[in-house]
This record gives C-alpha cells, sequence and structure tokens, in this order.
C-alpha cells in the first residue's frame, strides 16, 4: 500500500515528541508493507465506512482513507483525534 499525508496529519506530526515521532514511522512502515499486522490494530472506525485506524502506541493512533492503492493519512495523535478523525 502506498502513503500519502495529509496537510493536517503533517502539521500534527511536526508537533510529536522525537520518541512518538519514531513510533509513527515504525507503523506507517508496517501500513505500508503488512497491514495485517497485529501491532497495528487495523480496523474501521464505527460510525464512519471511509475512516480506518491503526495503533502507533497505547495512547496514540493513525487514522486515514483508502484511495485504491493509496492510505490516505488524515491525523495522528491521541484517542482524541478518533472523535473528529
Amino acid at each position: 500500500m502506498h502513503l500519502e499525508a495529509t496537510r493536517t496529519f503533517l502539521k500534527l506530526y511536526k508537533k510529536l515528541d522525537p520518541e512518538i515521532k519514531n513510533q509513527v514511522k515504525k507503523a506507517l512502515i508496517l501500513l505500508e508493507n503488512d497491514l495485517s499486522h497485529p501491532s497495528l490494530g487495523h480496523k474501521k472506525m464505527s460510525g464512519h465506512d471511509d475512516i480506518y485506524e491503526i495503533r502507533v502506541s497505547k495512547t496514540y493512533r493513525i487514522t486515514y482513507t483508502k484511495a485504491g492503492d493509496t492510505a490516505v493519512l488524515r491525523k495522528v495523535g491521541t484517542h482524541d483525534i478518533l472523535n473528529r478523525p
């Protein structure tokens, strides 16, 4: 799967601590190469037909949509982003 980041995603990513940024990079590598990897906890968000989420850590998540073979990265942050994916 190819990855494409929105401006919102990049803006949120830049604000993260370096340690979290490294965890995000690892999660994105897995998303790109092995979507079914258990550590991602990949799932469709309830109430949103076209938005998915993956785990970065116990606290952080990434939301994205699919456009063909591309994951369009929407947001990255704590569980709070799941309220407004």
